[in-house]
């Protein structure tokens, strides 16, 4: 039987929301559409901001979880436009996470993703599926990366050992083993201190193309102490995000490596050295016969990030998912729509060698739009 799902993305960069449109018929999917928003540079700039603690964080939050909410509305009419009348049997929104400490604290930890799914299923008049990390983190898991179950649905191929990584704000890594056995974790940062450094000296949001970075030099004593971090040497399962690679941790390591002095660009060429590397190094060292690289998220459009990934991954092929039938920019809002399927058939959407929970969970809540009579 063929379904409609709507997918809806904000993630860890911070820029706006990806929604897609999927239509799945058993195992197969087809996107039939994909709309983006831009935030609004208020919102985006509040979102920013409660990322670290600050005053009135509970008021504000509702506040801009509402906002966020508005803004799926919009992507989701936009979406449900190209639908032609069809129904759509649930969304995935995924929410926008401010705080990610799994373990952390008391043994249990927590991850919060701000949202208002009911407010949602109000303006869309469909059933959302929300809250779709918490469940794993309760069971002792990471709660992320969520997207590897779907990449294997999607991806995986007999006899071949292929790696996706999804570099958005952070950086997250799927490892698809030949023998269908799937690992991923979160290597590290992505696209956020280069976007950090981007605003900071340039005005701009982001490095568009890697431009800015192309025509700077490596500072070498600056990435030696940045791939020191104690993250990068953890053994998975891991998960990261802004908690802790952030402008404060960017400022502090400028400020001991002693490279205040620096030109902006070289550092910025850097920090896209060290997301390649730290990408590079957790290949090797977790799939060393990968034969292929995937790469989805915006860092996919970074050309100088793809040719130093390249440089850094010498016998590894470089390819977007584009080249397996899904563009770059749609590949996590479609697994969100996966994930809201996977809810609605009573079916897991974690997998415990990739979070670390006790088992398989079925994810998420279910904010169903109407009264079922």
């Amino acid at each position: 039987m063929r379904e409609l799902y709507i997918g809806l993305m904000s993630g860890t960069s911070i820029d706006g929301v990806d929604g897609v449109m999927v239509d799945f018929e058993g195992n197969d999917l087809q996107i039939v559409g994909h709309r983006h928003r831009s935030f609004d540079p208020a919102l985006r700039a509040e979102l920013l901001a409660l990322n670290l603690p600050g005053d009135n964080e509970l008021h504000r939050a509702a506040l801009a979880s509402n906002a966020l909410a508005l803004t799926y509305a919009a992507v989701t009419a936009d979406l449900c436009a190209l639908g032609k009348g069809r129904a759509v049997r649930a969304l995935g929104a995924h929410g926008q996470t401010v705080r990610h400490r799994p373990g952390q604290f008391d043994g249990v930890g927590y991850t919060l993703q701000l949202n208002a799914p009911a407010l949602l299923a109000e303006l869309t008049g469909i059933d959302v599926v929300a809250d779709l990390r918490s469940r794993d983190v309760a069971a002792g898991g990471q709660g992320a990366p969520l997207v590897p179950a779907f990449h294997a649905a999607r991806f995986w191929r007999p006899g071949e050992d292929v790696a996706i990584v999804n570099i958005g704000g952070i950086s997250n890594l799927t490892l698809l083993h030949a023998d269908g056995q799937v690992r991923g974790f979160d290597c590290g940062p992505g696209n956020a201190l280069m976007d950090l450094w981007c605003q900071r000296h340039r005005g701009e949001p982001f490095d568009a193309g890697g431009q800015w970075a192309c025509g700077g030099e490596v500072v070498y004593a600056l990435l030696a102490s940045a791939l020191r971090d104690a993250y990068f040497a953890l053994p998975p399962p891991k998960s990261t995000g802004r908690d802790a690679f952030h402008a404060a941790w960017l400022e502090a390591l400028v400020v001991t490596t002693s490279t205040t002095a620096a030109p902006p660009r070289d550092v910025q060429a850097t920090l896209c050295e060290l997301t390649a590397q730290v990408i590079a190094q957790d290949v090797q060292r977790h799939l060393a016969g990968a034969c292929e690289l995937l790469v989805c998220g915006g860092g996919a459009l970074n050309v100088e990030l793809m040719r130093r990934l390249t440089q850094a991954l010498p016998g590894v092929r470089l390819a977007t998912t584009e080249t397996r039938g899904l563009p770059p920019l749609q590949v996590e809002a479609a697994a969100f729509a996966w994930l809201a399927r996977a809810h609605v058939r009573g079916e897991a959407g974690n997998l415990a060698l990739v979070t670390g929970a006790r088992g398989e969970r079925i994810l998420g809540a279910m904010y169903p739009a109407s009264v079922r009579r």
